[in-house]
Formats: C-alpha cells, sequence, structure tokens
C-alpha cells in the first residue's frame, strides 16, 4: 500500500515537471514567432518607383504634365511642352529646341530658313524666332538656357545631313546599328556640340542595364517614334541595392527590376538615378538634359548577373540582365 502511495506521488510530480517544459517550451517559440514578426516589420519592403510614361498619341495631359513637374524641378531654366495638330509657332523670348514627332510639313521660320520636315528632325528656334507649316505637325518643345553655336543649323535632319552617320555604341553596339548623333558633348563624337541638351536618334534592339548618377548626371527622354510588339524598356528606382549583389535576399529579386511596353508616341522619363534598359526593338529620340556628360553612364548589368549567382537563380526564375554587358564593370 506505501509503496503504491509513493508511485502515485512521483507520477504526479513526473507529470507536473513535464506540463511545465511543455508552458515553457510553449513561450520560447511564442517569443521567437514575435521576434520574427518584429524583423519582417522592421524590414522595409523593396519598391521601386513607377516609370513615368506619357502616351502622347493618346493626349494623355496628366501624365505629361506630372513629367513636366518633375523635369523643370530637377532641372532650372528648362521647361517643357508638347504641341500637338499644329500648324504655327509664335516667337518667345527664349531659346526652343523641337523635336518632330508627327507630320512632315514644309516650314518656314520668321529668321529665313525654309526645310521638309519629317518625324525625327529637329528644329532650332532662336529668340523671337516663330515658324509656320503648310501642314499639321505635333512636336515636343524644350525651353533651353543657352543658345547653340551660330555654326548648327536651325534645321537638323539625321537622315539627310551628310555630317551625320551611324555611330555604334551607348544603347546600340551592333555593327549594323542605327543610332545618329543629333547634338552632342563632345566633337569626336558628333559634328553639333551643344551641352545644353544632348539628343540622338537610334534604334534599341538590347541596350545594356545602366543609369546616369544624381551627382553630376543627366536627366534622359525616350520620345518613341517606331516599336515592335515586343518593345519594352526594364527599369529599377534601387540601384544601391543592386550594386550590393550580396545583401539581396530570395524573396527580395523579382523586385528589383520592373518591365514596361513601349509603344509610339510614349514620352519617357528616367530621372537621375534611374536603372534602364529598352529591348524588342525601339527607335527613339533619345534626348538627354543637361547633355551626355562623359562618365555618367554606368552599367549595372554585372552586378544584376553577380545577383543571380548568388541566389542561384536559373534562366527561367533569374532577374534580366544584358549577358554581354555583364562580363566587366562599364563606365560610359
Amino acid at each position: 500500500m506505501l509503496s503504491n502511495l509513493k508511485y502515485l506521488k512521483l507520477s504526479s510530480f513526473a507529470m507536473t515537471t513535464t506540463q511545465y517544459l511543455l508552458f515553457a517550451l510553449s513561450l520560447i517559440l511564442l517569443a521567437l514567432s514575435a521576434c520574427q514578426e518584429s524583423k519582417a516589420e522592421k524590414m522595409p519592403e523593396l519598391k521601386n518607383e513607377p516609370l513615368q510614361i506619357a502616351h502622347l498619341a493618346e493626349g494623355d495631359e496628366e501624365a505629361f504634365e506630372s513629367i513636366r513637374s518633375a523635369f523643370t524641378q530637377n532641372n532650372p531654366g528648362y521647361d517643357l511642352t508638347y504641341r500637338s495638330s499644329i500648324e504655327k509657332i509664335e516667337g518667345e523670348e527664349y531659346q526652343r529646341i523641337l523635336f518632330v514627332q508627327e507630320g512632315d510639313p514644309n516650314i518656314s521660320l520668321s529668321s529665313g530658313q525654309t526645310s521638309k520636315t519629317t518625324v525625327g528632325d529637329i528644329i532650332i528656334l532662336d529668340k523671337g524666332v516663330s515658324m509656320e507649316a503648310d501642314s499639321l505637325m505635333s512636336v515636343l518643345e524644350f525651353k533651353v538656357p543657352d543658345s547653340p553655336a551660330d555654326s548648327i543649323p536651325k534645321l537638323i535632319r539625321p537622315d539627310w545631313d551628310m555630317n551625320i552617320t551611324d555611330v555604334p555604341g551607348g544603347c546600340a553596339t551592333e555593327r549594323n546599328a542605327y543610332r545618329r548623333i543629333l547634338l552632342t558633348w563632345k566633337q569626336e563624337v558628333g559634328h553639333y556640340l551643344y551641352h545644353a541638351l544632348n539628343a540622338h536618334r537610334v534604334r534599341i534592339m538590347d541596350s545594356f542595364s545602366h543609369y546616369h548618377p544624381k551627382e553630376g548626371g543627366f536627366d534622359e527622354f525616350y520620345l518613341v517614334q517606331m516599336a515592335l510588339p515586343e518593345a519594352r524598356i526594364i527599369t529599377s528606382s534601387l540601384v544601391e541595392k543592386i550594386e550590393n549583389p550580396q545583401s539581396i535576399k530570395l524573396e527580395e529579386a523579382q523586385s528589383l527590376l520592373q518591365s514596361d511596353k513601349v509603344k509610339v508616341g510614349d514620352l519617357i522619363y528616367l530621372p537621375r538615378g534611374t536603372m534602364h534598359r529598352g529591348l524588342g526593338g525601339v527607335l527613339a529620340q533619345v534626348i538627354t538634359v543637361p547633355g551626355f556628360i562623359p562618365g555618367s553612364e554606368i552599367g549595372v548589368d554585372h552586378h544584376l548577373r553577380a545577383i543571380n549567382e548568388h541566389l542561384a537563380l536559373d534562366k527561367k526564375n533569374g532577374i534580366p540582365y544584358n549577358v554581354k554587358a555583364s562580363k566587366m564593370a562599364i563606365v560610359k
């Protein structure tokens, strides 16, 4: 009888100890779970700034005004206007650069110049100079702070000017690239030197991924004038993360880049610091403000490749990059 009582007491003690251990373990698990939730809350979600695109051919005034507001804030002394289906532009007391986006009229300037124009041409309007066309046309107009040199023609026609020939490079490095430099930063690159704004008309099939730094760089526009069905642009505002491949976690990889379709009439704004890569067949006027400053085109494909390798991502699940440009660090 006494032995049975002793057994019951020991059994009761064992059960109490087991329950206590289970309770303590549950508390530990709850604490660990709360800690993990706290860490998840503290870790900011990767989020790209949305790409700014105005569909000019569709009269997308709200998106255009948003681009204009951001652009003028970033670039004091500049302004941006889209003039759709016009036959006349009045003279103003500031310098302007016009990019012909629609129409092929004959035009005449009040300063005396006349010419046939078409999509892809540039018209330079000096202070006080007005323009008339014999049929409807649409132009993207930049107000700029400085006047181009007198040696630069008032009408620059990339497909008709003997001083402008194909110069592979930048976003189109293939040997047969259509890349014609209209206004350039360096004389050895193009014929018409101008630092307030640069422009080259280029067919982009698969450019390298790059950005222009916030300090010492420049803003860029794609004014799309032709596009194949698969034309698109890949962008990212997360350059600092991209340039630190070892810090990228698996769950973050797919948030690093975003892809947008591109079509004729799109005006795409790429502020300083925005990584971008065009592909799929885009013919665009690539416009930079102030100009295409040497050393401010910084490639990141080698970083994108390193991220894929770090996370062991295969071709199907990996983030896209330009293979050729990923073999080394590129700065132009």
